[in-house]
This record gives C-alpha cells, sequence and structure tokens, in this order.
C-alpha cells in the first residue's frame, strides 16, 4: 500500500527498509543479477557456485581446514544439519541457552533423539564461562558443545572464542550458530577452536534468504559418515557430491546463489568483516543514542550489546500502541520488529543490510515524529 507521507523513505527498489534481522534490506545489484536463468549443471552456475564454497571460509581464518557444506533453506535448516550429521547418536551435547534459537536448537536434538545437557542464563546475560567449566568437570559424557553467536532475541554477543577455550581444554567438539554474525563481528575459526560454523546468504553477507551452509572442520566432517538423522540435511552426504561431481545431491535454489555471489563479492570490496562490521557498528551507535536521546531504555549495556540488532524496553505511557507506532513507522519506509522476551515488554530495530547512518538517522527521525503523532511526550517514560 503507497505511504501518505512524502519523505517515506525507501531502497534502491523503493521498497520500505528492512530494520530487521534478516531478511533484510539488499542492494539492486544484488537483486538484479536474479533475473537470469540458469541450469543446475551449467558451466556459469557451477564456477559460481565454486566461488561462492571456497570464499566463504576466508571470513573466519578457515581456509586451509575448513570446507563450505550448502543446505538448500534458511538459516535454521543449516543448524539443523550441523546437529543432526555432527553429533553421532550416542553424543550429548551442552546447549548454551540465552534466547530463542538456543531453545531451538535444544527442539531440534530433541526431535533427533540426542542427549544433551542445558546451561541456560536470561537473555540479557551471557553465560558464566565458570559455569560451563564447571558443568564440563562433572558431566564426562559430554561431547560437543553448542552456542549462538550472536542471539537475536535481545541482541547479545556471546563469548564464542572464550568458549571455545574451553572446547579445546575438555576436547568437546565445538559447534556455532553464527547465523545473526558471521562476517560481521569477528569470528577467528582457529583461535575459537570451532568445528563447525552455521549461516545463511540473507544476513550480514547481504544476500537473500534460501541458502544456508555450515563451514566444517574437514577432520570433524571426515568421521560424520552415518551420523545424520535425515538424508537432505545430511553433511557428509552433500560435501562428498560435491567432491565428486561438483553439483548438488537435489535441485539448488540457483538465483539465490548467484545473487549471492555478488553479495559476497561486494562483501570483500567493501573490505570483508572488518568494513562491514564498522559500517554496522557506525549504524548501531546512531541509532542508540539517538534512541536513548527520545527516552528509551536499550535492554542490554553497551558492553554486550553487539552491532545486529538493538532491543528497547517498551514505554510505560498508556497513549504508546506498540501495533500504532510500528505502522506508523512502517508508513515511513521503515519496518522494525516485535519484541521476543519472555521478561520484559519490548521491541527490536535492527542496523544491518544495506543501510547506513543516514538511515538510522532517518528512522531516530521517524520515531520522533510518530510518538508526537500520538501524543506520547518526550522523552518517553
Amino acid at each position: 500500500m503507497p505511504s501518505s507521507h512524502l519523505n517515506r523513505a525507501a531502497s534502491e527498489t523503493g521498497d520500505p527498509l528492512l530494520l530487521t534481522p534478516g531478511p533484510l534490506t539488499t542492494a539492486k545489484s544484488v537483486k538484479e543479477v536474479m533475473v537470469h536463468d540458469w541450469g543446475s549443471r551449467d558451466a556459469t552456475f557451477l564456477k559460481v557456485n565454486r566461488e561462492v564454497l571456497e570464499r566463504l571460509p576466508e571470513i573466519v581464518n578457515g581456509t586451509r581446514n575448513f570446507v563450505t557444506v550448502p543446505v538448500q533453506g534458511s538459516g535454521t535448516f543449516a543448524v539443523e544439519a550441523m546437529l543432526t550429521s555432527l553429533v553421532p547418536p550416542k553424543g550429548r551435547v551442552l546447549v548454551l541457552i540465552n534466547g530463542a534459537y538456543g531453545h531451538r536448537a535444544k527442539r531440534i536434538l530433541d526431535i533427533a533423539k540426542r542427549k544433551s545437557v542445558v546451561y541456560e542464563t536470561p537473555e540479557d546475560t551471557p553465560p558464566d564461562l565458570k559455569k560451563i567449566e564447571g558443568i564440563l568437570k562433572r558431566s564426562k559424557s559430554i561431547t560437543h558443545i553448542f552456542t549462538v553467536h550472536c542471539e537475536t532475541t535481545s541482541g547479545i554477543l556471546n563469548p564464542v572464542h572464550e568458549i571455545g577455550a574451553l572446547a579445546k581444554k575438555y576436547g568437546k567438539t565445538y559447534l556455532i550458530d553464527s547465523m545473526s554474525a558471521f562476517g560481521a563481528l569477528p569470528l577467528d575459526a582457529e583461535k575459537a577452536h570451532a568445528d563447525a560454523i552455521a549461516a545463511s546468504s540473507n544476513k550480514c553477507i547481504e544476500g537473500v534468504p534460501g541458502l544456508g551452509f555450515v563451514l566444517c572442520r574437514k577432520s570433524t566432517l571426515a568421521v560424520a559418515k552415518g551420523n545424520a538423522t535425515t538424508l537432505v540435511l545430511d553433511l557428509h552426504d552433500q560435501a562428498a557430491n560435491f567432491e565428486k561431481t561438483g553439483q548438488y545431491r537435489f535441485t539448488p535454489p540457483i538465483h539465490v546463489i548467484v545473487s549471492f555471489h555478488q553479495a559476497l563479492m561486494e562483501f570483500f570490496a567493501e573490505g570483508g568483516q572488518p568494513g562491514r562490521g564498522g559500517r554496522y557498528s557506525r549504524n548501531g551507535k546512531v541509532l542508540i543514542d539517538g534512541m536513548r536521546k527520545l527516552g528509551f531504555r536499550t535492554l542490554l549495556p553497551d558492553s554486550l550489546q553487539a552491532p545486529i540488532i538493538i532491543t528497547f524496553h517498551m514505554p510505560k505511557d498508556p497513549k504508546f500502541v506498540f501495533q500504532t507506532f510500528y505502522d506508523a513507522l512502517k508508513d515511513r519506509g521503515y519496518v522494525i520488529y516485535p519484541g521476543k522476551l519472555t521478561v520484559a515488554d519490548s521491541f527490536r530495530i535492527g542496523c544491518i543490510g544495506r543501510l547506513y547512518e543516514k538511515d538510522m538517522e532517518g528512522a531516530v527521525s521517524a520515531v520522533r515524529d510518530v510518538l508526537a503523532e500520538m501524543g506520547v511526550p518526550v522523552p518517553v517514560k
């Protein structure tokens, strides 16, 4: 529906700006390459796909010891493939939870009939490293550790490298869901002692949805044959088929992959992780500073806040109605996210995607205008 606001914000293709953790606003150049058709065995497509798979490990210092295994589907497909392919039937996973995506991993393991131990902290609290070590000392049967790099339930940054040091010390296989952080936040696969890292096309590389991938340590993948609980999510079989034929076992999302290739080239042109992460950090600072000036309180202290998505407490003013707030912002060209916390009323605003500081400034200005329209005084209470 066309906006009634003449100054409505828009992307290069005239769409509202997605201030969400993915899908997100993508560049016109990333979308334009999808207008062509290729066969799944076409030489041009196979070359593009190969370049994508070969370059992804560069982002996490994994070129020497890691291989990219793509998974047709969203990010959760990749996480499920990682857990059900790399955890053997007799394995036991320490699942670190401080949000919805840790809980989702636990559910995946339950359905796959894989044993787990849960260490859960509140949504605004990272796991305590001493407590993790205590669990590892007490529970000798634990074989794997799973954590979420940036838990977008709150936007919290979890200490993935420090957890990895404990995994190394106690000889555990270490699995990381880096879905909303991959390419934006520093992650060194070797220094983190990671065995597998799951991510997807439609997050910080700024592609479109439809392709997940798992960067697997070659030695870890080599012993995973026969673990998988499904055919389509079998990472070992998928990787073996690529090694043998260079092709997918089943129909790949060709247009998504070609688009992802374009996004990946633009990612490296921006300076890789430091460049992309730097832009997001600047976006986040503008957003947080501006919203705080309006009286909004962030859930997290700056020390725990990743520049991916920011959670704000809902104002207590009775005139503030979130649906009205959401709709008015969307009418101005800014799409935000409702809260996902179990402990507090909140909403979330993302700062990733093809967005810049001026877009964050525009979003804050739109928030100010909407508050005035709703009759909510500033600073909000």
